[in-house]
């Protein structure tokens, strides 16, 4: 594939997901509305030092999420598409500088490069995160800028220290001393994939300009972080400078989820290329040379340190795919055709997805019908999973290239399709835009409103709320109507438990949302207390 329609194909595949995510949802609850609202938060108080959430400093993520809000609003206005298209724009680069590792890495070998970045922004997981609102394609895009000043420092190229030390600074105004676990490993393990002395790395060549980028790196950090603990207080300071790091380690090791965990969802998670047998067929017979060692000293030791932290979430080894998509597209990359036997396992994980997706409509049912409304999931999706699979065996190849362009072509549609499906279909479920519409115009009328629960400002963005509910307990919601008769409280209920009569109701998920006056909190507590005393 030529040099211009791969890049080409690139921004293509990545506008289609933008366009598609920005035209098909709103922003995810609870961690997309949180991080929206504390953009706005910040927008509104004009205090770009410190982050907040309902009038808290907010120290559980660094500020440089929500600075990159704040600018695009500066530029463009207050809107909802820029948030998210901020990680889109990280995930892109991340494409690209993905292409210059590959690059450096097998510089005899421009097709790694092309599968790589084809590989890479096709990956199931990385499709869904493209074009959601969290910290890791930020981190994502930190970790290959830093594994490309390696690289560059490798090739006696001293922009490659400035690259490492700014990728470290703003890994750690990004989401913290993550960044850290992302590139050191690799840097210090040059024993590993430096074989044969093929670089004469040594403490002042490359472990002392190293330790400089971490210290160059820790400098740029602080020049937030210091002013920032001061202007937030003590428990701010404690939360940033200890929080970050010590107590969430601490925390960590509490084996919520197994160590197998992500090696078993890593099918799904690297869907479809696990799945290719010319993969399969080239770890068989690997050669182990520089390039793949480098990426496996990339891959390995954090995927093992992520497996045995307990506290597991699937998008925190985004930042590891960049190293997965480069050793898959090294292990294909000798290969001079894909054959009818190596598509066959892909093409059945195609139809399989299908299957799925046509049983679920099924499973939902015959489980009681949930408010999500998946039990009307039309069956077109698994249909078009099933066609995808059969084209996919069937389409005649002309090159490796070719098929590996097709195969992601057919991957991004698929999972962006049903995305789009699955959304469309649970309507509300994952919608807070009606709920923060009607909070808002209570707003804009005066009238108080408290949510019961733990608020983590779900309502805040969406709605442009200047003034948050108020956060109440369960047994606090008679003294708040006592002090404010014409308020309205935000509770949460299930199916069973749904009230008839309400000001506003929303399904949430697998649940409902609830807008109640204080005669209808009364005449449902007073409903239950009698439903609870009979006999």
């Amino acid at each position: 594939m030529q040099f211009k329609k791969i890049h080409f194909l690139i921004v293509a595949l990545w506008a289609f997901l933008v366009i598609l995510g920005l035209a098909s949802r709103s922003f995810f609850p609870i961690d997309e509305t949180r991080y929206a609202t504390v953009a706005w938060n910040m927008w509104q108080s004009g205090d770009y030092l410190v982050p907040y959430l309902n009038g808290v400093a907010y120290s559980h993520k660094p500020p440089l999420l929500f600075w990159l809000m704040n600018l695009g609003w500066k530029i463009f206005g207050v809107n909802d598409w820029w948030p998210r298209l901020i990680p889109s724009l990280f995930a892109l680069g991340s494409v690209f500088i993905t292409r210059k590792i590959a690059a450096l890495l097998w510089p005899n070998d421009s097709a790694i490069k092309d599968h790589a970045s084809l590989i890479l922004i096709s990956c199931g997981l990385w499709v869904v995160y493209s074009t959601t609102l969290m910290f890791d394609m930020l981190i994502a895009f930190f970790t290959v800028l830093g594994i490309w000043g390696l690289l560059l420092a490798l090739k006696k190229n001293k922009n490659g220290w400035l690259l490492l030390t700014l990728a470290i600074g703003g890994g750690l105004l990004a989401k913290g001393p993550t960044i850290l676990l992302q590139l050191l490993p690799v840097a210090l393990l040059a024993a590993f994939w430096n074989k044969n002395t093929e670089y004469n790395l040594n403490a002042k060549n490359w472990f002392l300009p190293i330790f400089f980028a971490v210290l160059g790196g820790a400098v740029i950090a602080l020049l937030w972080a210091i002013p920032g603990g001061m202007h937030g207080g003590a428990q701010y300071q404690h939360d940033i400078f200890w929080g970050q790091t010590a107590d969430r380690m601490v925390n960590s090791f509490a084996h919520k989820r197994p160590v197998w965990w992500y090696l078993a969802a890593s099918p799904l998670l690297l869907f479809p290329w696990l799945f290719l047998g010319s993969f399969w067929r080239g770890l068989a017979n690997i050669n182990a040379d520089f390039g793949l060692r480098f990426c496996l000293a990339w891959l390995v030791p954090v995927f093992v340190a992520f497996s045995f932290i307990s506290g597991k979430q699937v998008h925190y080894v985004l930042p590891l795919f960049p190293a997965i998509a480069l050793i898959i597209a090294r292990l294909i990359s000798h290969h001079t055709k894909v054959t009818k036997l190596d598509l066959m396992p892909i093409c059945a994980a195609f139809i399989a997805l299908g299957g799925a997706l046509l049983y679920l409509p099924l499973y939902v049912q015959s489980h009681g019908v949930s408010v999500t409304n998946w039990a009307h999931l039309p069956a077109w999706p698994g249909i078009f999973a099933m066609f995808l699979g059969v084209f996919l065996y069937f389409y005649p190849k002309k090159s490796v290239p070719n098929t590996i362009s097709t195969i992601s072509i057919a991957a991004i549609l698929l999972v962006a399709v049903t995305m789009f499906a699955l959304l469309r279909t649970a309507g509300e479920a994952y919608d807070i835009r009606p709920i923060s519409y009607q909070v808002k115009a209570l707003e804009t009328s005066n009238t108080p409103v408290a949510f019961i629960g733990k608020y983590a400002g779900t309502y805040d963005f969406v709605g442009r709320l200047t003034h948050p509910p108020e956060n109440i307990e369960a047994n606090g919601v008679t003294p708040w109507f006592e002090a404010h008769a014409d308020g309205r409280v935000i509770a949460f209920f299930d199916q069973k438990s749904k009230p008839e009569k309400t000001e506003f109701l929303q399904h949430y998920k697998g649940q409902f949302i609830a807008i109640l006056t204080r005669e209808q909190w009364l005449n449902l507590h007073s409903s239950t207390q009698q439903d609870s005393d009979a006999p």
